[in-house]
């Protein structure tokens, strides 16, 4: 059964649930509505037995998705509507905690862009799929906003210090890369994609048809730097890391050039998303998945409120000057009890996930 969407498609494709992100011209952005769409068709395919898997694809285009609908969050944030906003995460971080949770396999045929409110409708997923043009990234303190979507329980549990990474630089991982540090489960030659998707419909397992269609990895471009990364991004603060990434810069070894590249990269983000990413990524370890998308939820309740994100989306999306005034402008300006301030609860307005 076909159900009509401008913006997002289901349908039955034998054994398989098929949804298809249909808003290119977007690089298909998650909106509100595409959240909820998918979070009640997602609910009837759990309970429905002729349904074993789920496969999740686009229309075409460069990008699986995006991330979120950042100038529709613009847009409500300069009109003084926060509390508006809010709803669309509330709806977001709960669709993010049903796929985590969906009882059968969930594919997600990822060839192209894959970021923020992507990664949420993906990552999440048993199944995550890498095409060629595959490319992962959660760029959000680029915009002063912070790694979300479930990224608090995902990043922390890649190889070593990857998705702090991740987090601080908003750096893109490609296939490769994407395989070897577990952001995606396979690769699958792009060329073969249309087929891989019929045989998904079929009534074969998940994992089965995966085995005959997956391509070995290569060695990828920032894997072979575990070594490095993971020593300087252990770091206790942002201030650290810095200090660590310059260092390297003047070391005169092979990681010179890499480590004066990130160091450069992150002194571009804004001060207090870097913190607060940092935090993110030490809490993250230790708490469960519903408690990860609880603390996301009292962070996106004060950022909401705040400066950055909205100066960010506008110097990137709006403007597009791509020079963003944050505030504070320096790392030593942003206070300890700044930082944890987004981390506190938040009394009634929990996120409260059912």
């Amino acid at each position: 059964m076909d159900v009509p969407s401008v913006d997002i498609a289901f349908e039955r494709r034998g054994a398989a649930g098929v949804v298809t992100l249909n808003r290119p011209q977007a690089l298909n952005a998650v909106t509100h509505a595409m959240v909820g769409a998918l979070a009640t068709q997602l609910a009837s395919w759990r309970d429905d037995a002729a349904v074993t898997r789920v496969i999740v694809k686009t229309s075409g285009g460069r990008a699986f998705s995006a991330g979120g609908d950042i100038r529709a969050l613009y847009e409500q944030g300069k009109a003084g509507r926060q509390a508006e906003a809010l709803q669309f995460f509330r709806a977001e971080y709960a669709l993010n905690t049903a796929i985590k949770r969906f009882p059968k396999p969930y594919v997600a045929l990822i060839d192209g862009i894959v970021m923020g409110g992507g990664v949420g409708i993906s990552i999440h997923g048993s199944h995550r799929i890498a095409g060629d043009g595959y490319q992962f990234a959660m760029p959000e303190v680029g915009i002063g906003f912070f790694p979300d979507v479930g990224a608090t329980w995902a990043l922390p549990r890649l190889p070593g210090e990857i998705g702090t990474y991740l987090a601080l630089t908003g750096n893109r991982l490609k296939t490769s890369d994407g395989v070897l540090a577990g952001t995606a489960t396979h690769h699958v030659k792009s060329a073969r994609f249309a087929e891989l998707f019929d045989a998904l419909c079929e009534s074969v397992p998940v994992n089965a048809v995966l085995a005959g269609f997956s391509a070995a990895p290569g060695a990828g471009e920032t894997m072979p730097r575990r070594r490095a990364i993971d020593r300087i991004f252990s770091g206790a603060d942002v201030e650290s890391i810095l200090a660590a990434l310059e260092k390297e810069a003047k070391s005169g070894t092979g990681d010179a050039q890499w480590a004066g590249e990130t160091a450069a990269t992150m002194t571009s983000k804004s001060p207090t998303s870097l913190k607060i990413a940092r935090e993110q990524m030490r809490r993250g370890t230790a708490l469960s998945f519903e408690d990860c998308m609880a603390l996301e939820f009292r962070i996106v309740s004060r950022v909401l409120y705040g400066h950055d994100l909205y100066e960010g989306i506008r110097a990137v999306i709006v403007d597009k000057d791509n020079a963003p005034k944050w505030r504070p402008t320096r790392l030593e300006a942003v206070s300890r009890s700044e930082v944890m301030r987004h981390f506190e609860p938040l009394g009634t307005e929990e996120l409260g996930l059912s």
